[in-house]
Order: C-alpha cells, then sequence, then structure tokens
C-alpha cells in the first residue's frame, strides 16, 4: 500500500482510540456524537482508500507466509 494509505490508517486508528478514551471523560454529548459520526466516516472513507490502493505483489498462495517458508530454503 501507498504511504498515504497507511497514513490514513494510522490516523483512523488514533482517531477512534482517543474518542474511546474521550467517552470515559465528562466530555459533552453534543460533542461525542460529532466525533462519533465523523469517526464513522473516517472508518468509511478508510475501507474506500485501502480497497481501491493501486497494491500489486508478487507473492502467490503458494509462498505461504514469508515469515515460515514451506520447501523453498
Amino acid at each position: 500500500m501507498k504511504n498515504s494509505a497507511m497514513f490514513l490508517v494510522l490516523f483512523v486508528t488514533i482517531f477512534l482510540l482517543v474518542l474511546t478514551a474521550l467517552a470515559f471523560t465528562n466530555i459533552g454529548f453534543s460533542w461525542m456524537f460529532i466525533l462519533t459520526v465523523i469517526g464513522k466516516l473516517l472508518v468509511i472513507l478508510m475501507v474506500y482508500k485501502v480497497l481501491r490502493d493501486q497494491y500489486t505483489t508478487d507473492k502467490t498462495f503458494e509462498d505461504f507466509y514469508e515469515d515460515y517458508p514451506i520447501g523453498k530454503e
């Protein structure tokens, strides 16, 4: 994936973690509602960006996992 897609994944993850932490504070309901809606929109944008990314690889299912190659040494 390009850096832009990975940056968006990181940003959305941090945003949602901060939103979860804010839920335990005395922040107003309207702010929590607005931030939750923004979080949901960011998740939709993130999924769209990751799925539409022009990432290609030369790996196949025959390669199994990179850290545990089967029969290739």
